[in-house]
C-alpha cells in the first residue's frame, strides 16, 4: 500500500495583462494556490485553486496547518476517506471560502496522483464517457475601458469562426440603455442559431432591478442569465427563475453538495455551475453533478477546461464547457505546460496521464509570493 509523504503548496499573483471588469468588480492580477502531494511509490500528483485577487495566502496557511497533517502516512487511494478527514478538520475553520479552496486544491491534486500511478487520463479513471472531445462555449465579452458594442460584436465573430456555436458576455455593469446597445450587437454579430449566455457576477441586489434589466435582454433569447444575485440570495434566485423565461444559472462559487441540492430544491436555478476548485475537489464535483442528473438538471463547469474538460467528459449531463480562449482573463494557462487543443469549438480530450499538464518551474518561479513549502 503507497503512503502519502509529501504534501507541499506554493502561492503565485499571476497580474492581467489588462485590468479587466465584470459588473461589480476589476481584477488587475489572480491569485493562485498550487499543491502537489508525493507518495513512496513515486508518483506525484498536482492541484490547484483560485485564490481571489488577493488574500491567497490564507488558502496556503489552510494546506500547511489544517489539511497536510491529515493527509501524511494515508493511502493516496482513499480518496474518499481522506475527503471526510479533510473536511471534518476544516469543520470550524470554514465550510466554504478558503479552508475549502484548500481541501479542493488538495482532492485535485489526490485524483491527479491516482491517474498518473494508473497510467490513465484522469477522464479514464473517472468512467470516461465522452469519445475524443467535449463541447464547449467561448467566455468572453468582458467590460474593457474603450470598448465599444462594436467590439463586443467582433469578438464573438471571432469565436464564431473558432467553430464554437455559444458565447458568453459579461453584463449588468452598465445602465438600461447602455446594455441593451451591448445585447443588440452581440445578438446582430452572432446571429439567432448561436447560444448568447449572459454572466451577472452577482451583480444584481434586488429582484426589482433584475426584472427590468431582463425585460430588456429577453428579447435577445438568451441561454442563461448566470450568476444574477449574491451566492447566499436563494429566495431571489427562485423567484426570478419563476418569472423570467430565461434558464437561471449559478455555483461558481458555492461549495458542497448540500448547498447545491438547496439550490435545486428552492427551484433557485435550472442550471448549476460549479467549479472544482472550490466547491469540494474532484470527488465533491460528481457528487453534485450526480445529485443534479438525479433532478434532471444539467451541469456546465466553471472555467479551468484544462481540468474541467476531464469531468465534462465523464458525466451524463454536462451539455458545455467553459472554455477561455486566451490567458487575458483566466490567466492560469501561464503557469502549465500544455494547452488543451480546440476544434471546430469542442475540447480535444488529452492523451497524458493524469491531468494532463504540470506546472511550468520558471513561471512559477517568476510570479511566486510564497516558494513551495
Amino acid at each position: 500500500m503507497a503512503k502519502i509523504t509529501e504534501v507541499s503548496t506554493a502561492l503565485v499573483r499571476v497580474p492581467l495583462d489588462n485590468p479587466t471588469s465584470f459588473s461589480t468588480r476589476r481584477v488587475l492580477a489572480r491569485d493562485f494556490v498550487l499543491v502537489r502531494v508525493a507518495a513512496d511509490d513515486g508518483h506525484v500528483g498536482i492541484g490547484f485553486t483560485y485564490g481571489g485577487s488577493s488574500g491567497g495566502s490564507i488558502t496556503t496557511e489552510a494546506v500547511r496547518a489544517l489539511l497536510r497533517p491529515v493527509l501524511l502516512g494515508e493511502d493516496p487511494f482513499r480518496v474518499e476517506g481522506l475527503w471526510d478527514d479533510m473536511y471534518q478538520e476544516a469543520l470550524l475553520q470554514g465550510r466554504t471560502g478558503s479552508a475549502m479552496r484548500a481541501l479542493s486544491a488538495l482532492d485535485i491534486a489526490l485524483w491527479d496522483r491516482n491517474a498518473r500511478a494508473a497510467g490513465l487520463p484522469l477522464y479514464n479513471m473517472l468512467g470516461g464517457k465522452a469519445r475524443g472531445s467535449v463541447k464547449a462555449y467561448a467566455s468572453g465579452g468582458y467590460y474593457l475601458e474603450g470598448k465599444t458594442p462594436e467590439m463586443l460584436g467582433q469578438e464573438l465573430v471571432g469565436y464564431l469562426e473558432m467553430g464554437f456555436d455559444a458565447v458568453k458576455i459579461k453584463v449588468g455593469r452598465l445602465s438600461l440603455s447602455e446594455e441593451r446597445n451591448r445585447i443588440a450587437a452581440a445578438r446582430e454579430a452572432i446571429g439567432d442559431d448561436v447560444a448568447l449566455m449572459l454572466d451577472c457576477n452577482n451583480g444584481w441586489r434586488e429582484l426589482e432591478t433584475a426584472l427590468r434589466y431582463m425585460h430588456v435582454f429577453e428579447p435577445y433569447n438568451p441561454y442563461w442569465i448566470e450568476e444574477p444575485f449574491l451566492p447566499d440570495d436563494l429566495d431571489s434566485h427562485a423567484e426570478l427563475a419563476k418569472r423570467t423565461p430565461v434558464p437561471v444559472a449559478t455555483g461558481e462559487i458555492e461549495s458542497g453538495r448540500w448547498r447545491f441540492k438547496q439550490i435545486v430544491d428552492q427551484g433557485a436555478a435550472m442550471i448549476l455551475q460549479p467549479d472544482a476548485v472550490c466547491c469540494g475537489g474532484i470527488t465533491e464535483f460528481r457528487r453534485i453533478a450526480q445529485m443534479a442528473a438525479a433532478a434532471g438538471v444539467s451541469v456546465c463547469p466553471h472555467a479551468y477546461h484544462e481540468m474541467h474538460i476531464h469531468l465534462s467528459a465523464s458525466l451524463p449531463n454536462v451539455p458545455y464547457s467553459e472554455c477561455f480562449t486566451d490567458d487575458q482573463v483566466v490567466n492560469f494557462r501561464n503557469l502549465i505546460d500544455h494547452q488543451i487543443e480546440i476544434q471546430d469549438g469542442r475540447l480535444i480530450l488529452p492523451t497524458r496521464p493524469g491531468i494532463g499538464f504540470d506546472y511550468l518551474p520558471d513561471a512559477v518561479a517568476k510570479f511566486a509570493v510564497e516558494d513551495w513549502s
